[in-house]
Formats: structure tokens, C-alpha cells, sequence
């Protein structure tokens, strides 16, 4: 009889013990998951493109005239103005991050932001007949970026897209803001146009009716169809 009551207390030890292992587990596992992110679709569109350098049309507002410097500059702006309108346009999907990303990434590189500002207005001064008209050129230069960032029918993909590029931003050395926008300004632009789900594409399509044929040889007085006359009835039930 001691026998058993010893053996029944080593099963409710080895028992608790087990149950805490197995807690002890799912609280780590829990510690090292990774955070949520967003998954609009099944299978997002990929929208990576190439390098951005001097003198390309990807940015969105380009400078005539501009030196190698200067577009830097206005790529750099160009990014900045994007995070902005993600993180008033985005704020839908929370784990997306870009308030907070963008709040950040003006702290840490608020040197290379004011320098890239310095410049096109330097740019600006340069290409016009005087300060003033320099300057209310930059304000429309700067207003035309923000609003060719403003999309509907594609939010979903720009939200994605410039959530990623904030998160490369905020984690990168101070002064590398310009490389990563070089790197992803392509893939910036494409989000802007909307694909939708590309695992099971839902394309628009056109359904061709036809439209009964009204003949009065083709129809009797009791409004029943004349097979002898226009042939078979195409509408009826098989």
C-alpha cells in the first residue's frame, strides 16, 4: 500500500512539472513571435523595381535642369512626402505602423531632410527670376508630390508598400534615407496603381447578351415561337 501512494505522488510530480514545462514554452514562443502585419491579399502584387538614378523620370516631379545633387534631393523629398500622406492615409490598419514610423524617421534623419530642403530651394532660386518666385515655385513643386501620392482604388497596395520602405528607413543608419529611396522608388510608384489579388485575379469582364429576335414571321398570335420560319427557338430551355 506504501508502495502505491509513493508511485501516485511521483505521477502528480512528474505531472506539475510536465504542465510547467509546457507553460514555460508557450510563453517563450509567445516572446519570439513576430508582430502582425497587414495581409491584404491572399497573393500581394510585386511591385519591386529598379535602381533609381540622376536624371530618371521615376520621380514623380522632376527638375529641368537639375544637377545629380539636386535630384537626390527631390528624391529624398519625394519619400518624405510619401511617409507623410501614409501616415494620415493609412492609419486604417494600425499594425502598419506608418504614424509612428514617420514621426521617428523625422527625428533621426531630420539632418539629411533639411539638407535635401536646402537644396531645392537653392534649385528653385537658381531656376527663377527672383526669391520670391523661387519660393512659391518650391510650395507648388512641394504641394504637386503630396498630392500624386493621394490614391483610392490602390490604398491597400500604397499602405503595404510604403510601410515596408518606412520600417528599411527607421532601422537604417542616419544619412542612408537617400539610398534606401533610391533603392524602392520604383516599387513606391507601382503601389500607386492598383492590381488587386493576384492569386485569384478577378479581371473585369464583358458579358455579350442578345437581344430576341421581334420579326412577325418569327412569332404566331399566341406569341409562340415559328421554328419553320427563323429556325431554331435559341432561347429555349434545353
Amino acid at each position: 500500500m506504501q508502495r502505491s501512494s509513493c508511485s501516485i505522488r511521483r505521477s502528480t510530480f512528474t505531472t506539475i512539472i510536465r504542465s510547467i514545462a509546457a507553460a514555460a514554452l508557450l510563453l517563450i514562443g509567445g516572446g519570439l513571435a513576430a508582430p502582425a502585419s497587414a495581409q491584404f491579399y491572399l497573393k500581394n502584387y510585386d511591385h519591386v523595381g529598379a535602381l533609381v538614378t540622376d536624371g530618371m523620370p521615376e520621380v514623380l516631379q522632376p527638375l529641368p535642369g537639375a544637377t545629380g545633387q539636386e535630384n537626390d534631393a527631390a528624391l529624398i523629398w519625394s519619400m518624405r512626402a510619401a511617409l507623410n500622406v501614409a501616415a494620415l492615409q493609412c492609419q486604417f490598419e494600425p499594425t502598419l505602423l506608418t504614424d509612428s514610423n514617420y514621426n521617428a524617421i523625422l527625428i533621426d534623419h531630420s539632418q539629411e531632410l533639411a539638407a535635401a530642403w536646402a537644396i531645392l530651394g537653392a534649385y528653385f532660386r537658381r531656376t527663377n527670376t527672383s526669391i520670391r518666385a523661387g519660393q512659391d515655385a518650391l510650395d507648388r513643386y512641394g504641394t504637386r508630390i503630396y498630392s500624386r501620392f493621394s490614391t483610392v482604388s490602390a490604398q491597400y497596395e500604397f499602405c503595404r508598400t510604403i510601410s515596408s520602405i518606412g520600417r528599411d528607413i527607421l532601422f537604417s543608419a542616419r544619412g542612408e534615407l537617400g539610398v534606401i529611396a533610391g533603392a524602392r522608388f520604383n516599387e513606391l510608384r507601382s503601389s500607386l496603381v492598383s492590381r488587386g489579388e493576384q492569386f485569384v485575379p478577378n479581371y473585369p469582364r464583358q458579358d455579350d447578351a442578345a437581344l430576341p429576335r421581334l420579326d412577325d414571321k418569327c412569332w404566331d398570335r399566341k406569341a409562340r415561337w415559328r421554328p419553320r420560319a427563323c429556325g431554331a427557338n435559341p432561347w429555349a430551355r434545353g
